[in-house]
This record gives structure tokens, sequence and C-alpha cells, in this order.
């Protein structure tokens, strides 16, 4: 339909071209067309040359007596018609039809294309819906209804408290007696916060399919338009069909994009993202309330959105939705396996032990890296391999095996992680070495892998401490083997995460004892947050960098200590990996006892494979961290 109504209006607007282009050319090129002066007309009528003549306004066409035809135009005001009779002419006067309409048309017709034109590409612009260039301020929110895919509670997993949060608000649509009895009311707004990827869009898709009322969807974006007071229109508009279909749920995606605070940043604000956020503030809870009008929105920027947004009476309740922890993440991969093939040695609670820090959308992500890995291959099912594979490339980045590697870089990469897996070994708190490979992945040459028990919730500082020395073995390992001028750049991201930990450790999480419990984090990196002119002297700056120098040093010293006292289990370690290229924890194991391995197949066993996390700098130990390896 749309198709046709743009082919009509492109037809339509040819044919008006045309039809003016016409007009013009016509009565131009009949003008012009044998054309004479004004007085050679009047010297041919004076000398009877002249048989019959039409005058038709300005404009006279006349037959001469030999039978030629030609136009002239006559002066305005001037009268020719008593000379003509006088000299025997036969004349013929055509009355002025239409001109007035004609001319009209001459003069307005432009101005009708041009308006026609631009309310054709403003309507383009807004997407040729709701009443196009005439309904900028219309409401863009989508009724979702079941044909789109109906989502139901048992599609989300692994955030057991938010469910049963919007579980509640569910219910309360079905059975507002059940509440109402007791002087309960129904939530005027939930905002779901989290990470990206945690499942918010997905908690509210289940809403609509579980609370059987109608359920609207929109993103913040689509209120904020480059003419100000459309946003604000839009929000009422919303309202208003909210309030028709009420009880309803209006779904707010990424509300940040028209929630953010108000007055901050260089300039004050946008004056239409401001007036669309106060009218939203109003039709929440302002003087007339908008009854059995539930808003649920979704941010992962909840630090900048308005105070006045947050509190109770528009977002009465704000609920957190995490990364998942080992259960929840167990729970994912099952709902996303279930549409996979699985062969019999698929263990999902290995996996879910291997993935730490992952969200829903990663562990979907995860599954389905396996399941075209094991299409690659022909497979008909996806094995526990397969798995092992896809976590290895989300987590660690693409095998590079067709990278091409001289015998002494090798050489140099085995030593450099042979010095992160003794160290790991040898430190009770270190988390357990899973895998040491020399197989360049993503933009490391090689990497060592670490096992925690359980899902990191904090961090303590004899575990950082120990952290920090296996962290700087690889550079130290380098000196043993090759000497202090034989060091290569390959410590630099172990010196990068190294730093990141100490300065934590320093001036956020108050583990030095000269610094003291004082934050200085935000101060250091420039950040006045809700420390408003607090800045450091360069006494405690000069303090703090080095105490986090002196901390990188012991973790250096002690694992150069032990890779000395260890020097030909390391030695053992560095040929077996230059051997195997990719060794598991249990292989490890065998090649530091000095034990034949039991075949030259390097490719490492299924186990439970996780990295540990070093939480950044700026960064508590409870929020954890992106997975990051030794390499």
């Amino acid at each position: 339909m749309g198709n046709a109504r743009n082919i009509a209006f492109w037809v339509v607007l040819f044919l008006m071209i045309l039809a003016l282009f016409n007009l013009f050319s016509d009565g131009s090129s009949q003008m012009s067309r044998d054309q004479i002066s004004y007085s050679e007309f009047v010297n041919k009528v004076d000398a009877k040359e002249v048989a019959t003549a039409t005058i038709d306004g300005e404009n006279i066409s006349f037959k001469t007596s030999d039978g030629k035809q030609f136009t002239t135009v006559r002066p305005q005001g001037e009268e020719i018609t008593d000379r003509l009779i006088a000299n025997d002419v036969d004349v013929n006067v055509k009355r002025q039809q239409q001109s007035g309409f004609m001319s009209a048309l001459v003069v307005w017709l432009p101005f009708i294309l041009l308006i026609g034109v631009w309310i054709f590409f403003m309507n383009r612009m807004q997407g040729g819906g709701k009443g196009g260039a005439m309904g900028f301020g219309k409401s863009r929110a989508k009724l979702l209804t079941e044909k789109h895919g109906r989502v139901t509670f048992d599609d989300v997993a692994g955030i057991d408290e938010a469910k049963e949060e919007l579980e509640e608000i569910v219910e309360f649509l079905r059975n507002p007696q059940k509440f109402s009895r007791l002087g309960g009311k129904i939530p005027k707004g939930a905002l779901l916060v989290g990470p990206p990827g945690t499942g918010k869009t997905l908690l509210a898709r289940a809403i609509a399919g579980e609370a059987g009322v109608p359920f609207f969807t929109i993103s913040g974006s689509d209120f904020v338009e480059m003419f100000v007071g459309v946003g604000a229109s839009r929000v009422r508009d919303m309202f208003e069909q909210a309030k028709k279909s009420a009880p309803c749920i209006v779904f707010i995606d990424e509300i940040d994009a028209v929630g953010r605070a108000r007055g901050v940043g260089i300039g004050g604000g946008n004056d239409e993202r401001e007036q669309t956020l106060n009218q939203l503030l109003v039709e929440m809870d302002g003087f007339d309330a908008n009854e059995g009008v539930i808003i649920i929105a979704a941010t992962n920027r909840k630090d900048v959105l308005d105070p006045a947004l947050l509190r109770p009476g528009r977002f009465d309740r704000q609920i957190h939705v995490p990364n998942p922890d080992i259960k929840g993440r167990e729970k994912i991969l099952e709902v996303h396996a279930k549409k996979v093939p699985q062969g019999p040695d698929v263990d999902l609670r290995i996996i879910a032990r291997g993935t730490p820090g992952f969200s829903g959308a990663d562990l979907m992500n995860l599954v389905n890296e396996a399941a075209l890995m094991a299409a690659r291959i022909g497979r008909r099912f996806v094995t526990m391999e397969d798995f092992e594979n896809a976590k290895d490339k989300v987590m660690l980045g693409v095998e590079r095996r067709s990278m091409v590697l001289t015998p002494e870089q090798k050489e140099k990469t085995a030593y450099h992680e042979a010095g992160h897996a003794i160290v790991g070994l040898s430190l009770p708190k270190c988390d357990p070495v899973y895998k040491a490979t020399i197989i360049p992945r993503g933009g490391a040459l090689g990497m060592v892998v670490s096992l925690p028990e359980m899902d990191r919730l904090n961090f303590h500082k004899d575990e950082a401490k120990e952290k920090l020395a296996m962290t700087m073995a690889g550079k130290a390992a380098e000196i043993i083997k090759y000497g202090e001028e034989g060091v290569s750049n390959g410590p630099a991201g172990d010196i990068q995460q190294a730093s990141a930990l100490a300065r934590a450790m320093v001036m956020r999480w108050g583990m030095s004892d000269k610094v003291g419990s004082v934050d200085y984090a935000e101060a250091h990196e420039g950040y006045s947050g809700n420390t408003a002119g607090f800045s450091v002297s360069a006494a405690t700056k000069e303090l703090i960098e080095q105490e986090v120098h002196d901390l990188i040093e012991e973790g250096y010293q002690t694992a150069r200590r032990i890779l000395t006292e260890k020097e030909e289990e390391f030695e053992r370690l560095a040929q077996g990996l230059l051997e195997y290229e990719t060794l598991t924890g249990e292989e490890i194991g065998k090649v530091i006892r000095g034990e034949q391995l039991g075949g030259d197949d390097d490719t490492p066993s299924s186990g439970i494979p996780q990295i540990s996390a070093i939480p950044k700098a700026g960064r508590g130990a409870s929020e954890g961290g992106a997975p990051v390896p030794q390499s």
C-alpha cells in the first residue's frame, strides 16, 4: 500500500510539471512563431495588406492578402479596432474566458508543487506512519501481540529475584482485589537496572506474555525529535492511548535516552529532551493520576537518570537484574540449549562453571557458536568439545594457527607462560591453573587460564598480592632465562593488569597502611562526582605511586624467588609447551613431575575452565569484572 501511494504521488507530480511546462511552452511557441513588430503590423494595415485579424486580449493574429499568417502584441491601452475596420479588415474578437483561473493557476501552481514535495519528504522522514508529516506528535508505541512470538517467565532463567518482583505485578493485574482489600495500590512503575545483556527486555516481553493485558512498547529515543515540543506531544499521546486500554503496561526501553538528569552538562541541556522528560514526569505522577497504566522501563545507566524520575510514585520499584551466578548460568544454558541437539557427553553445569561474568546474551552466543562449530565439521549434534572450543573462542579469541612465529618467539612465549603457570600453582591463594597455551589467540601470543573454585564476590589482600605475583611471573621468567637485556615487550599486558590491581588496592580498597582507608580513585582520575572540590596533594600522589610501585615490585620479587627455587619444574613445563603447544591442568601436573603424557594429542581434555578475574582499578571487588587471562 505504501509503495502504491509513493508511485501515485510521483506520477501526479510528473503530470503536473508536464502540464505546467506545456502551458508555458505552447503560449511561448505560438507567440514566437512568425511574430512581427506592432509598427510593422500597423504599416501593413494602412497598406491594406491585411485581410483578416483576430484579437485575443493583447495578442493579435492576422492573415495577409497573400495568405501568410503573422502574430503581434499590441501595446496596453492602444486601440486598433477602428483602424482595422477603416481599412476593410475582417475583425474577429475572442472572449477572455477562464483567464483569471489560468493566471491564478500559473501563479500558485509552483507553490502547490513545493508544498506537496515538502509534505512528501517530511512524511518519509517520519517513517510514513502515524499521520506522516502531520503526525509529529503522535506516539510511536507499538502494541505487542502474541503473533510477534509469545514469551513467558518459563523462557527467563537465572534472575529469580527479578522474576518474583515482576510476577507480583502480573498477579496485581490479574487479581487486583487480592491486594486492594488490604489497602494496597498497584505500582506506578518498575525500573529494570542491570548490565547489558542480562535480560531486561526479555523480562518485559515475559510480562506481556503472562499478564494478558495490552502491552505497549517504545524506545526512549523515539520520543526525542529535532523539533522542540514533539517529544512531549508523543508522551501525551502515548498515555492517552494507554488510558483507553487500561489496565495495561507500557514498556520504555533505554529510558536514559530521554530521562537524563536536567541541567547537567555543558550548556545546561537540550530543551527538547528536558521538555519530554517534564511531560513524562507529569504523566506518571502529576495532578491527574493515570490509574491502571504501569510503566516498566529498562536502563543500564541508572546513575544518569533524573532524581525526580526515580522517586516513589513514579518508579515505585527498582529491580536489579545482575549477571547470573553459576546456578543462573546453568538454567540459562538449559533454556538456550533446548533448541540444540546435544551429545551424551554435554554437561551444562561444567560449562556454567567455566563462564564467570557471562550475561544471558553471552551464554546465548556461546550456545550458538557451539552449534555453528558442530555444523561446520558436519556433526549431527553438539558435543562437549564444541562447547569448550566455543567458550575458548568467546572468552579468549580465535586461534591464530596461521600466524608465523620464529622458533625464538615461540620459545620466549613458552617460558613466559610457564612462569605464570609455575607461580600460579605454587601460591595457595591463586586460582588453580586450568590451561596453558602458546597458540596465539586474539592479540596475545599465549596465555594461562586459571580456575576459581566458585564465583568470586570479594577480593582479599593476601589473594591480591598473590595475584600480583602470578601476573608479574611472565616478566620474571623472561629475565631469569634471557637476562635483564633479553626481556621483550610481551609483559606489557601483564604490567597493565598489575598496575590496575595495585592501584585499586591502594586508592579504593584501603589495602595500604601508609595511604590509609581513603578513596582517592575519583580524585586521582579527575572525576568530581560526590567529591566536588576534592583534590590530592603532591605528597599524597607521590605516596600513592610509591605504594603501587612497592606492591608490584613485591609481586615481581615473589615470582622471581619461586621460579628460581623451582627451576627444574619451570624448565620442564616450558619444554612441554614447546612440544604440545596446549596443556590442561592435569597435563601440566604430569609435565612438571617429569611424567610422559598418554599421546601426542595436544587438544585439551574437557574440564571445568574458568578465567580468574582481576577487578579493574576504580571498581569494587564485589562488582566483579571481565575475565582477564594471563598472557
